[in-house]
This record gives structure tokens, sequence and C-alpha cells, in this order.
């Protein structure tokens, strides 16, 4: 069940998994590339948010390996992630329409 509001890092990294599995440290570059360099989730907030996901079950590990002497482990979403993640787009869609009626009222380019 998706929540009412959805945190802008989380949104982040589900989108960031949204087309591949990726470890921790491309998380973290994906998540600063999606947010034009607005966001730069740390290493502990970052973890400890993918347990969430995983709690939820919107994200699962699926491989690990030892790159250059450096575990890795590999996240994906989930069925469940991919639907929360439409849902959320959803809401933000309706959200982005009613802001922008709202202002196309103001600005007197619609009659209401």
């Amino acid at each position: 069940m998706a929540p009412t509001t959805m945190q802008e890092p989380t949104l982040l990294l589900l989108t960031a998994l949204a087309d591949a599995p990726r470890h921790g440290y491309a998380l973290i570059k994906e998540v600063e590339d999606i947010s034009s360099g607005r966001i730069r989730l740390r290493t502990g907030t970052l973890y400890a948010a993918l347990s969430r996901l995983q709690q939820e079950g919107w994200v699962h590990v699926v491989g690990e390996d030892v790159v250059d002497g450096r575990h890795r482990r590999y996240y994906a979403l989930t069925g469940a992630g991919a639907d929360v993640l439409a849902m959320e787009m959803e809401r933000l869609r309706a959200t982005l329409r009613e802001a922008d009626r709202r202002l196309r009222l103001r600005a007197g380019e619609v009659t209401a």
C-alpha cells in the first residue's frame, strides 16, 4: 500500500531502480543525477532507506559480488515497488494538472 505522500528520497530511489538493478554507490549517483544535484544521499541514509524499502516489499536484493575488495549488493525494484511508483506518478500528475489549472485561472487564461 502506498503512503499518502511519498518522501522525495524514496521517490528518487524507486525511480533510480525503475530501469535496472543498481548497487549502493550507483544509486547515490543516480539520485544525484535525477535530482539535478539537489539531493545527495549519504551512505547511512541510503542503506537505511533501502532496508525500509525492502521491508515494504518494494525493493529486493538481486545479487552480490566483490569488486576491488569491496562488497557490492545489487538492488532491484519489485512488482509492488513498480506499482507504488506508478501510483505516485499519477498522484503527482494530478497535482501538477491542478496547479497548472489554477495558475492559468490566476493569469486569466481559463474561464471557470
